[in-house]
């Protein structure tokens, strides 16, 4: 396994790109992001320390990336080739299990992620989105608890399926309620167990 470091404004693969690598986190955040056939882009999700990307895609032979992973400042990425990882599990088959359970997971978090879309409300699924930030990214804050990931309006909207401008209202009354302060790019959520309660009613 190698460590590669890079920084914001390049790119750790591309969509299309030839998967060769199994890629995990290790320091910062990465966005995985998806361009629709006009050029616009969609922020997908935003993996932290310790996630595995991509592997779903590198278990394929001639599959290419289906996003694009791009730094969100200043990152460390573990990288193994995906012969030496393929070797390595038919080996072990301890890790070879774990992978499994990894990409049960990545399936049922697709398959919840999908439910929420088409149930939830708009302002639940963003109460939902801050909640998760804050419990994986988040440090104290003299008024609550700071979110470390610098996510934009846009990224947000796209994260839960709505338009910036939704967002960017839905945003507005969370801080009239005094749920959270700050813009989208050092947000600070004041009341998490409200939060938590907005996104499961």
């Amino acid at each position: 396994m190698t460590e590669t470091r890079y920084g914001k404004g390049e790119y750790i693969f591309r969509e299309g790109d030839p998967t060769e690598y199994f890629h995990i986190v290790k320091e910062g955040s990465v966005k995985c992001v998806k361009s629709s056939l006009d050029g616009k882009e969609c922020t997908l999700k935003v993996l932290m320390p310790g996630d595995l990307f991509c592997c779903d895609a590198s278990a394929f032979d001639g599959a290419s990336h289906p996003g694009t992973a791009q730094p969100m400042g200043d990152v460390s990425v573990l990288r193994m080739k995906k012969e030496a990882y393929f070797k390595m599990l038919r080996a072990n088959p301890d890790a070879a299990m774990e992978v499994i359970r990894y990409l049960g997971n990545r399936l049922n978090e697709a398959q919840e992620k999908a439910k929420v879309l088409a149930l939830d409300r708009a302002d639940q699924r963003l109460a939902s989105l801050l909640v998760n930030l804050a419990e994986r990214s988040g440090i104290k804050d003299p008024n609550g608890i700071r979110v470390t990931v610098r996510l934009t309006r846009q990224d947000m909207a796209n994260m839960v399926g709505v338009t910036t401008e939704t967002a960017i209202r839905i945003m507005v009354r969370f801080k009239k309620d005094r749920l959270v302060t700050g813009t989208a790019a050092r947000l600070v959520i004041r009341d998490l167990p409200k939060l938590k309660l907005l996104a499961s009613s």
